[in-house]
């Protein structure tokens, strides 16, 4: 993976190609953000993982049925990578989002600022930050799920690749399924590099039939590791009560 030359989250965001983003988006439910950090950058946020005070709360998955492996989230204040990237990624999902939502007919839009969408979700009790950083070693996995936090969500969220595949794991793909009315789940597996993020549907996204748009149902999680270890940062969008 090649050094990215040094610039803000805002130059970097601005530089992808928005179009094709959004076609993916529209047509598949997910689009790759190549090099979205470069290699420095993701081992730092590696780094973090052994330490407490970034984090609010540590999660072991097989305490709860969520499959094997583990993750922490972010306290505020983030990172300042994070902060900078949920901002800027916010500014150009949102109208991809409203797209999404004046096609299912549902009256819920989100304002151009992600700050004024926190401001929404800290009104409505969902104070806590939900970016999280996670760990997989051998043999770990992480089932199918939807990140749903409170009665306000932001139907695309990020995940970003911080481990080299092939060098520090093997196995452990992303995993996106897609349940349509009356059909069988499609299954997806995406290959992504270090430093490469997917944008992705949270819960539900819409889908042009040959009579009308309905909505699809979508889950998201990592198949099993092989070797080694991953680290991966969530970036998503909706605080959590």
């Amino acid at each position: 993976m090649k050094t990215q030359p040094f610039n803000t989250a805002e130059e970097r965001v601005q530089a992808l190609d928005w179009e094709q983003i959004k076609r993916a988006l529209n047509t598949e439910g997910s689009a790759i953000l190549s090099q979205l950090l470069s290699t420095e950058e993701c081992q730092r946020l590696a780094m973090l993982y052994p330490q407490n005070e970034p984090f609010r709360s540590h999660i072991v998955m097989a305490r709860h049925g969520f499959g094997r492996g583990e993750y922490k989230y972010f306290a505020y204040p983030l990172p300042d990578v994070i902060t900078d990237l949920r901002t800027a990624l916010y500014a150009r999902l949102a109208p991809i989002a409203n797209g999404w939502n004046a096609s299912l007919r549902s009256d819920i839009r989100y304002p151009d600022e992600h700050t004024d969408f926190l401001a929404r979700c800290h009104t409505a009790g969902q104070h806590k930050p939900t970016p999280l950083l996670l760990q997989y070693t051998s043999g770990d996995y992480n089932c199918l799920h939807q990140d749903l936090y409170g009665e306000h969500v932001f139907p695309i969220q990020v995940t970003i690749l911080l481990s080299a595949p092939g060098q520090d794991f093997t196995g452990g793909e992303f995993v996106l399924t897609e349940q349509r009315p009356r059909m069988q789940t499609r299954a997806e597996v995406v290959s992504l590099q270090q430093g490469d993020a997917l944008a992705f549907a949270v819960h539900t996204r819409p889908v042009q039939g040959t009579r009308r748009i309905y909505r699809v149902n979508m889950r998201h999680g990592v198949s099993q590791l092989r070797s080694g270890q991953r680290h991966t940062v969530g970036i998503i969008f909706h605080d959590a009560k």
